[in-house]
């Protein structure tokens, strides 16, 4: 494991230039009755190499601030070139600095998650409680890259796979890495794990809120007892973590499951005959919007190969760069000029009139109705030329582009 954390451990040189900036900024920020504190992974110590993101908070005092409009009157403050409002339950900001991304969240000072005024105010209290386990900050590191590496961080909607916050905590509580990787391919949908035991008779489900529990493992925040950290988490990516866990337990060769498989379009070319790719260019906006439409977009096209009956025997999408790529392999390009298009059974005499109607003479197969229609595409290419200019297509991103 030396390895792998030297690989993906901050060196002290990055860890000063990173507090070095911060204090910077600090110094920058000057509202009264006001703490600037950092925040996030960086606060918490369980950043990896080469991270670039700084988060800032500036917690208003309660007593002065509390019902007053805290996102305008920082605003006011940050003198800083590129400034950018992103728009959230209470305003924030974001702009670079000296080769790093600054995040600045203002917030109402609390001392328990029940008195926040926005749900960021319990921000600072992650963090207090992920440094009360500073024996476990490798650990977390290890996890985190593990998860990086292999598609399954990020709580965004496009993504619904793990926070970092989550991965703190499951690895606070599993006492590890490879500790939690050993219980995480025990997993059955509808874990629950509640490492402050605020649910002492397990009742977790019978108390939580309906849209909390719907993932397949319950996560339950150890400051705050009515959250599911986990609440996004989607049933592919806790099925890939099982897997993968499994996996990296069985292998003689750990090392490649902390390396990202970067998509490769020239080696997909050669496994597949009849590859399709497309550029996406996404709209501006926050990255989880933005995300989620460039989603949206490539499952219509999927949906449009499926129900066109084109065989998809492999596909996928990556946003790593400015632009998306959509990329499907399918099984054959040219299908018969005619399709089975089926009615109503032989026995629903009402309904079988109505088609007959519609549709002429009819057939039957097994007892149920059916004729024999043109198909609207009988080859991809027609079908990718209308999706190219699709109403709906151009609603979620702003050109799509064959490569």
């Amino acid at each position: 494991m030396k390895k792998i954390l030297d690989r993906i451990k901050p060196t002290p040189k990055e860890e000063r230039e990173l507090k070095k900036v911060f204090s910077e900024i600090k110094s920058k920020i000057k509202i009264k009755d006001t703490k600037i504190i950092m925040g996030g992974s960086t606060a918490k110590g369980t950043y990896l190499k080469n991270n670039h993101d700084i988060d800032i908070y500036v917690r208003f005092g309660e007593k002065k601030y509390a019902g007053l409009n805290i996102s305008a009157m920082l605003k006011k403050k940050l003198k800083f070139e590129g400034l950018r409002v992103l728009h959230g339950s209470r305003d924030y900001f974001q702009f670079e600095y000296k080769g790093f991304d600054i995040e600045v969240v203002p917030l109402i000072e609390i001392k328990n998650a029940k008195d926040a005024h926005n749900i960021t105010d319990i921000s600072p209290l992650h963090v207090k409680w992920v440094k009360k386990h500073k024996n476990l900050t490798d650990e977390i590191r290890l996890v985190k890259a593990f998860c990086k590496s292999n598609g399954l961080y990020g709580a965004e909607s496009y993504i619904r796979g793990f926070s970092g916050y989550s991965l703190e905590i499951l690895t606070i509580y599993y006492g590890g890495f490879e500790k939690m990787l050993k219980e995480v391919t025990k997993w059955k949908p509808k874990v629950i794990i509640d490492i402050e035991r605020y649910y002492p008779k397990g009742n977790v489900l019978e108390e939580l809120n309906r849209s909390k529990k719907t993932s397949p493992l319950i996560l339950i925040d150890p400051v705050q007892a009515t959250r599911n950290v986990t609440a996004v988490v989607g049933m592919d990516k806790f099925l890939l973590f099982k897997d993968l866990a499994r996996k990296y337990l069985r292998a003689k060769k750990r090392d490649r499951f902390f390396v990202k498989n970067e998509l490769n379009l020239e080696k997909l070319k050669k496994k597949h005959k009849d590859l399709f790719v497309f550029e996406a260019v996404p709209f501006e906006g926050k990255r989880d919007v933005v995300g989620a439409k460039l989603l949206k977009c490539y499952d219509y096209l999927f949906n449009k190969l499926k129900s066109n009956e084109f065989k998809v025997i492999n596909s996928g999408w990556d946003w790593e760069g400015e632009n998306a790529v959509f990329w499907y392999a399918l099984k054959e390009v040219k299908l018969t000029p005619k399709v089975k298009h089926y009615g109503p059974r032989k026995e629903h005499k009402d309904r079988l009139v109505h088609f007959k109607e519609k549709w002429g003479r009819v057939r039957y197969e097994e007892g149920v109705s059916f004729v024999m229609k043109e198909r609207d595409f009988m080859h991809v290419e027609e079908l990718f030329i209308a999706m190219l200019d699709d109403e709906y297509v151009g609603s979620k991103v702003v050109e799509l582009n064959r490569v």
